[in-house]
């Protein structure tokens, strides 16, 4: 765990800035744990948590923006990790809509379950943002820690996914971005720089984008469903911003009460922060058994992704 106190001392900020300006005042950053280590470990405890053994999967997806290897998927190594793991030909899917991949992921999941095509499907979320942001860039140096969780699917009659919307805002597609590492920024052509490889927002931009289209996103969404807004039980955004989470807060039809807000805690974890502040809800009694969430995030591309399923074990 690192405080945002010593993360004050190192970068010679005043005490509180980090509190007062980004919201955080812990987070968690992997020392020599790799992405796959950490769904692995995350996996297995969801499995051990479940009942299940890593032969009791149909299916593995892999949730996320950051991974060891451009090849081969990530979802792929996280098997391979697993003693055993070449007896079972499951397959291994790879989802990368950024900070929504959980969101797409749980959406893809659940209609692989519908139409019957598994049984039991795990998502694995693993995300390592501290190895892509630079120091000198205060706002997100400060903002982002490190993160793996883990979910087991199964196949139920009382619950499960009542409705999804993914939109994608092209106005804001380059305002989010880490330039290097791909084939127009190539490490053989290009050399380490830590502007160039380092994780880049536009924030000021970003949130007048998503102050444009997230109360429009919303209103369509709830039309969409057979589910009111008033009829939720919890609202599990992404853990995006202190200025984020607040225009959240701020719209129409949003209950403060209701958002679950571990910004505080854990920082922006990526992909990993939504099913973390929906799995540590669920594990202090806070979410309980048939109640109505709704998952709701932005993320690079720019775009909007809404989930909303009604949580039960059975």
């Amino acid at each position: 765990m690192v405080s945002s106190e010593s993360l004050e001392m190192s970068l010679d900020l005043p005490p509180g800035w980090t509190e007062k300006y980004i919201g955080v005042n812990t987070r968690y950053v992997a020392e020599k744990e790799s992405n796959t280590e950490m769904g692995a470990q995350a996996l297995q405890s969801a499995l051990n948590s479940a009942g299940m053994t890593i032969g009791d999967l149909d299916c593995l997806i892999a949730g996320a923006a950051t991974f060891d290897h451009v090849i081969p998927n990530r979802s792929s190594l996280v098997k391979a990790a697993f003693e055993g793991a070449e007896w079972y030909d499951f397959p291994c899917v790879d989802i990368n809509t950024v900070c929504t991949s959980f969101i797409t992921a749980l959406d893809y999941a659940s209609l692989l379950l519908h139409v019957g095509s598994y049984e039991t499907i795990a998502i694995v979320t693993s995300e390592i943002s501290s190895k892509g942001i630079d120091p000198a860039n205060t706002e997100t140096y400060c903002l982002f820690g490190d993160c793996a969780t883990a979910v087991i699917l199964t196949q139920g009659e009382n619950g499960g996914l009542i409705h999804h919307s993914q939109k994608t805002y092209s106005e804001g597609a380059r305002n989010t971005i880490i330039e290097g590492g791909g084939n127009q920024f190539h490490p053989r052509d290009f050399p380490y720089e830590p502007s160039l490889y380092s994780f880049k927002m536009d924030g000021r931009k970003l949130l007048k984008i998503a102050n444009q289209h997230l109360a429009e996103f919303i209103d369509i969404f709830f039309q969409s469903s057979s589910t009111d807004l008033q009829d939720v039980d919890w609202i599990v955004p992404h853990q995006a911003s202190k200025l984020g989470l607040r225009m959240l807060c701020g719209l129409n039809g949003i209950e403060e009460n209701k958002v679950i807000n571990q910004l505080a805690d854990y920082g922006n974890c990526i992909a990993a922060s939504i099913p973390l502040a929906l799995i540590t809800s669920i594990e202090q009694g806070r979410v309980k058994e048939n109640d109505t969430c709704f998952l709701i995030g932005t993320a690079a591309g720019m775009s909007i992704s809404g989930l909303l399923f009604k949580y039960t074990t059975s």
